[in-house]
């Protein structure tokens, strides 16, 4: 099994989740081949809302590095927001990198779905670095909540989500702003934030297709640790 490097503690909220979905995963007795390096969430978050941006790439970089030189095969980022300096942190790594989008975007794809909605950070509602990729290599144009939803979205998951704080109103909020997505012709919503998974899920919807970034990210990741390894290693003992 190949060894998983994952940049975490953005949040610690959304990390232990991706823990617990990387090693679910296999099934049996076995757990994944994990390296996990947690930055200050205190930092990381200071950073984006004050669009400190070079200054968190260099953090994150640092980090990347770290991992590679223990031994990870894979690199993954648990935040989607901090896809955004993520050129900046593969810098010069050899090891390749599991962008978020990417298994999101083809899971869109294989869904039919050409329009839909997006969830997560005022940064990555407001700006357009995750929004590009979608529509550049997936052909899937992002619709986001308007700039009042944008910011009652944002501060739900600062202020809660990030915190472990799973509230029944900030759940009817975000069902409003999801309700609000599909009659403004949105096909799906992305769960863009990883920390939205813990708070709302299919089940709240389940004729609206809830696109689990976090859920996707995983099942990529372990392919690619599964990948070449013979049958017989997934049994348990």
């Amino acid at each position: 099994m190949k060894r998983i490097g994952v940049l975490g503690g953005s949040s610690d909220q959304a990390t232990a989740d991706y823990y617990r979905r990387l090693n679910n995963r296999l099934g049996g007795w076995n757990t994944a081949e994990l390296l996990i390096s947690s930055m200050n969430f205190a930092f990381s978050a200071d950073c984006v809302r004050n669009d400190r941006w070079d200054a968190v790439g260099a953090y994150l970089a640092d980090r990347a590095q770290a991992l590679e030189r223990a031994g990870a095969d894979l690199l993954i980022c648990v935040s989607n927001t901090l896809h955004r300096v993520a050129d900046q942190f593969t810098e010069g790594l050899r090891i390749p990198f599991l962008h978020i989008v990417d298994p999101t975007g083809e899971a869109i794809r294989r869904a039919g779905l050409t329009r839909v909605g997006l969830l997560g950070t005022k940064s990555v509602m407001a700006t357009d670095f995750l929004k590009r990729r979608y529509a550049d290599r997936f052909g899937v144009e992002i619709q986001t909540p308007t700039e009042d939803e944008q910011d009652l979205v944002d501060r739900v998951i600062f202020d809660e989500l990030c915190r472990g704080v799973f509230s029944p109103e900030a759940k009817a909020a975000y069902l409003g702003v999801i309700d609000d997505l599909q009659r403004r012709g949105a096909q799906g919503v992305i769960l863009g934030c990883t920390e939205i998974p813990l708070l709302v899920r299919q089940d709240d919807r389940p004729s609206f297709p809830m696109i689990d970034t976090t859920g996707l990210h995983v099942e990529a990741a372990v392919e690619f640790a599964l990948a070449d390894q013979p049958t017989s290693s997934m049994e348990s003992g």
